[in-house]
């Protein structure tokens, strides 16, 4: 049985919450508060340039997944990407991510873009194997320069 994949609503965000700040325990990431609080309006509110997605599994929400719509300098159509995905280690090996991972695509192709896209540390073998079955590795390296204000 596959995880049911769907969109969040009000009486989800407890569990949200938990699946995001176990998210960003692994990435060493410390998000303000007010920050969290934001993206989860965003993620309630149709529309929006941020989609989320949570992954159900037996009667409990296991994952989560956000996209963000931007237009692209190499075509018509904007570009997905998935910012964010984890899946609670009680539920790994449940096909979690990769339906995660392909509801991504149909969302993405639903709000007419026409590539998905995403990047993880070096470090993440476990994704990393899956990310190998479900999309193209490519040969870019990110960057990362702060701006303060």
């Amino acid at each position: 049985m596959t995880p049911k994949i769907r969109s969040p609503g009000q009486n989800d965000e407890a569990a949200w919450r938990t699946l995001w700040a176990a998210y960003n325990r692994f990435y060493r990431a410390n998000v303000p508060a007010d920050v969290t609080t934001a993206l989860w309006q965003k993620l309630l509110t149709p529309g929006a340039d941020i989609t989320g997605l949570l992954a159900e599994w037996e009667g409990a929400i296991v994952g989560l997944a956000h996209v963000l719509f931007h237009p692209s300098t190499w075509s018509h159509a904007p570009s997905c990407y998935l910012e964010d995905l984890f899946v609670a280690t009680s539920a790994r090996g449940t096909g979690a991510a990769r339906a995660l991972i392909d509801a991504a695509g149909e969302t993405a192709r639903d709000r007419g873009a026409d590539r998905l896209y995403w990047h993880t540390q070096e470090f993440n073998g476990p994704a990393r194997s899956l990310y190998d079955t479900v999309a193209e590795r490519t040969s870019f390296i990110v960057y990362r320069k702060s701006i303060s204000a």
